[in-house]
């Protein structure tokens, strides 16, 4: 059993074959028995990389539906969420400060900051955090985060 943070780019590899996919479900599926975190964000964001495939026509609107129901219902039952407080907020722009992240992903690095130190907090493993995208990963690696690629698997 382990601790994970996934951003977008990790949790719709759940429902989006692409790089990664298979890894990433065999992380998450509840049987496993990992914690699955993200930020609330992480919803607009999941919406906004579904919605795109069906502008772009590489995702079907059929498809799109049911997608998004299995989506919300984990976020209902599943994932951890990390609501976007003040203390989360005035983290994102320290990190902001000393890393070139775009806005949403200084959000998700303190969203996973915040979570990690409430597990350690609380006597649990830290999380290990999760994104396809390089530049999160290293300014989670130097903010002292585990980080693993799902496009890599």
């Amino acid at each position: 059993m382990a601790n994970f943070y996934a951003d977008s780019s990790a949790l719709v590899k759940r429902h989006v074959a692409e790089a990664g996919t298979t890894w990433f479900q065999a992380v998450a599926t509840l049987s496993a028995g990992n914690t699955v975190t993200t930020a609330r964000i992480s919803m607009v964001e999941v919406y906004s990389a579904l919605n795109r495939r069906v502008r772009e026509a590489t995702l079907d609107a059929s498809d799109y539906v049911q997608i998004v129901a299995d989506f919300d219902a984990l976020c209902v039952a599943e994932y951890v969420l990390v609501e976007l407080t003040v203390p989360v907020v005035q983290r994102a722009q320290l990190l902001l400060e000393r890393h070139p992240l775009r806005a949403y992903d200084a959000v998700h690095l303190a969203s996973g900051l915040v979570a990690t130190s409430a597990l350690i907090a609380a006597g649990l493993p830290a999380l290990t955090f999760l994104s396809a995208d390089r530049r999160l990963l290293n300014a989670a690696q130097a903010e002292g985060l585990a980080v693993d690629d799902p496009n890599i698997h």
